[in-house]
């Protein structure tokens, strides 16, 4: 027999022993009432009422009111000197209560005993609830109930009942605040006026199935509590959080010793590195883990005290922690309801609790601890992706390392998906392609992705820009080597952020070169949409920045800033409250554009109204000028696809249009359509008629010998 079956035999041993001892207490106290000898008693044993047959069974009657006849009812059957109205002698009920103190002296102990120890209740409230239970265990208990009181309307357990039949009775037993009540142990059925002493009491559901040695979740919390499964996490945490879960430990096992646990605050946006360190610290201490999203808290304060208690009292029957999960909270419109709740719960709850936020929080009216969770460093996620990916790995955990940066849950997650799909593909694209997909989620409702088709063959720049183009692409690629390999990372922290500042013109071709090195990286592009960004209200702005920066951390993006300037504007005197808290917006900006360790681009065509401390922490400066004659031509030559029809195009005569690149990509595709309306191929008409229109929109004087073509002086293409 194993270890729990034993353990069941030996509660339910208890629970028959000490059921005897209840069943012996009720029919001493039912003979005290006198009975038997009363015949006035509303209960009497009929002197002609023959014995069943069975003489397990046996027939009382209820005198009536009006004539003193008397109406059989069939009981339960049950030893004659327990459910009879004989005199129950102390010594049988001595005999029974060691019986029951003997059957609880084991060990581990009896369920009722873990309960009353962990819950503080008295021999007295034991022994209240013991017969509140007891109506679900024994089917005899309510007629006992009733003869006990004295009182057939009444086959249930009271709080009378329990001062007249229990030794050493105590009316505090009765308070909200004794443990009977406070933690819900019992529910009173108090109809219309009937007092507190003899309204019906019953024994809550996932009490009685404990004390029967079912020990499960309470239904009413198990839609809020989400378990965290230990073998979900199957991956060994990395030094630098192992680091952190020692010290969890041991601050909570120091505060242990003063009996006032504090919450543990673990800040940061890593919630899966998060987890795992309160999965690995709850484990240590022999604790489940339950994760409790803070939007489920009720607002009402008598709904919140009840989950409050709840979640208590199966902390104490139940041995877990409360991972309480604020994230959405702090991703909603911020309010003066949503802190309330989560402060009240953590005051009231006095069991270990993590808090997964953003940032730390204040005035929670409890102690805490707070550490800073980040993700693995490079070096460690490179030692987590070759021990995933097996033998021989080459090179690949260290590109994947050097240029994303994810969590172990979030490798271990990739890798068993790319290995599992189309066998047909290299190994290396199908993990570049699921590190993509990782990230895009979080920046899908932040900015806008572009699908970037440039490349190297579409762009026309002097070779000077060019060269600083293919400068950024070569560095985005090797920073994992430079930054780790060669100890940069090491010797500092600041100055690691790769960026650029693309200035211009509109139409100089900014977002194409944008586009190309995201070709060329094989990396998401996303411009910044700064409606969604800029908020009038002060200290939104940063925090839309701070997800949009938090989000783009975890690699394979690059961030493209569309006119920049509106964000990155000179810092101003301060004149007024409005002026303050715009520099603290470009203060912000500054920090987290140096510390951030992917590509950000910024791009604008007013580079004069950019503050001087970004010029000095940008990388690369291109200047995007509009293009002269021969690159002109040369993007003509570019500007039409493969497929596209065309016949009989004078470049050179295009040339001299004075468009820039955006413009002319307007021109062609305007051309296009007026080809495909008339039924044939791309011509110079189409074209000289689109430019014309072009220079219409944009105001410039036309002069109309330019826009005709004749057939005769038509150049092959």
């Amino acid at each position: 027999m194993d270890d729990l079956s034993q353990w069941r035999q030996n509660n339910d041993d208890y629970l028959a022993k000490s059921l005897a001892w209840l069943r012996l207490r009720l029919a001493k106290l039912a003979h005290q009432n006198g009975r038997a000898e009363s015949l006035g008693s509303p209960w009497v044993r009929p002197a002609a009422q023959a014995e069943p047959q069975s003489s397990g069974w046996w027939f009382w009657g209820r005198a009536s009111e009006s004539d003193g006849s008397v109406k059989p009812a069939l009981l339960p059957p049950a030893p004659v000197n327990v459910t009879g109205i004989g005199n129950v002698s102390d010594e049988e009920i001595a005999v029974a209560a060691a019986e029951m103190s003997a059957a609880e002296a084991v060990d581990p102990p009896p369920a009722m005993t873990i309960l009353s120890s962990n819950l503080g209740l008295t021999k007295f409230e034991q022994s209240i609830l013991l017969l509140c239970a007891a109506m679900e265990l024994d089917t005899r208990i309510a007629s006992m109930c009733a003869r006990a009181q004295d009182d057939p309307s009444r086959p249930y357990p009271t709080f009378a009942l329990a001062l007249a039949l229990f030794d050493d009775p105590a009316w505090d037993a009765l308070s909200p605040e004794g443990p009977l009540r406070r933690w819900r142990l019992i529910e009173i059925n108090q109809p219309g006026a009937q007092s507190l002493t003899t309204s019906p009491l019953l024994a809550d559901e996932r009490i009685v199935n404990f004390l029967k040695g079912l020990n499960y979740l309470d239904d009413r919390l198990a839609p809020l509590l989400m378990p965290v499964m230990f073998d979900e996490i199957e991956a060994a945490l990395p030094p630098s959080h192992q680091i952190a879960v020692e010290a969890i430990l041991r601050q909570l096992r120091q505060a242990g010793r003063t009996g006032q646990l504090p919450v543990v605050q673990l800040v940061g946006s890593d919630a899966p590195s998060k987890l795992m360190i309160a999965v690995c610290a709850a484990s240590t201490l022999g604790l489940r883990l339950y994760r409790l999203p803070v939007e489920l808290l009720p607002t009402h304060v008598g709904e919140l005290e009840t989950l409050t208690r709840l979640i208590e009292r199966e902390i104490a029957l139940w041995p877990f922690a409360i991972y309480l999960d604020a994230k959405e909270l702090e991703r909603s419109t911020p309010s003066e309801t949503q802190a309330p709740p989560v402060n009240r719960f953590l005051t009231r709850n006095n069991g270990i609790c993590f808090l997964d936020t953003q940032e730390l929080r204040h005035g929670l009216n409890r102690s805490s601890i707070s550490l800073d969770i980040v993700r693995p460093t490079q070096a460690e996620q490179q030692t987590a992706w070759a021990a995933t990916l097996g033998e021989d790995p080459g090179h690949l955990p260290a590109a994947l390392a050097g240029q994303f940066d994810l969590n172990i849950e979030t490798i271990h997650r990739i890798v068993e998906s790319a290995e599992s799909g189309d066998p047909a593909k290299p190994l290396r694209e199908q993990l570049w392609t699921e590190c993509l997909l990782s990230v895009r989620p979080q920046l899908d409702r932040l900015a806008q992705r572009i699908d970037a088709k440039a490349t190297w063959d579409d762009i026309v720049l002097p070779e000077v820009e060019l060269k600083l183009l293919h400068q950024i692409a070569d560095q985005v690629r090797q920073r994992g080597r430079v930054y780790l390999d060669w100890g940069f990372a090491a010797a500092r922290t600041r100055g690691l952020s790769i960026n650029a500042l693309f200035a211009g013109e509109s139409g100089t071709g900014k977002t194409m070169a944008a586009e190309v090195i995201a070709n060329e990286l094989n990396l998401d592009l996303y411009r910044i949409d700064l409606s969604a960004v800029v908020n009038k209200y002060i200290g939104e702005t940063e925090k839309n920045l701070r997800r949009v920066f938090d989000a783009a951390e975890c690699g394979g993006v690059i961030l493209f800033f569309d006119e920049a300037d509106a964000l990155f504007g000179k810092r101003s005197e301060v004149k007024d409250s409005h002026d303050r808290y715009a520099n603290i917006e470009i203060n912000y900006l500054l920090q987290r554009l140096e510390a951030y360790r992917g590509l950000a681009i910024l791009a604008t065509n007013m580079r004069s109204a950019l503050d001087t401390a970004f010029m000095r922490r940008i990388r690369f400066i291109l200047e995007f000028s509009s293009q002269g004659a021969g690159e002109r031509e040369a993007i003509w030559r570019r500007i039409f696809p493969p497929e596209t029809k065309v016949s009989n195009l004078d470049y050179p005569r295009l040339a001299k249009l004075n468009l820039n690149g955006g413009s002319i990509n307007n021109v062609a595709i305007n051309a296009a359509f007026l080809a495909a309306q008339a039924g044939t191929g791309v011509t110079m008409p189409h074209v000289l008629e689109a430019a014309r229109t072009e220079f219409l929109k944009l105001k410039r004087p036309i002069n109309e010998a330019d826009f005709r073509w004749k057939e005769s002086v038509a150049i092959a293409a």
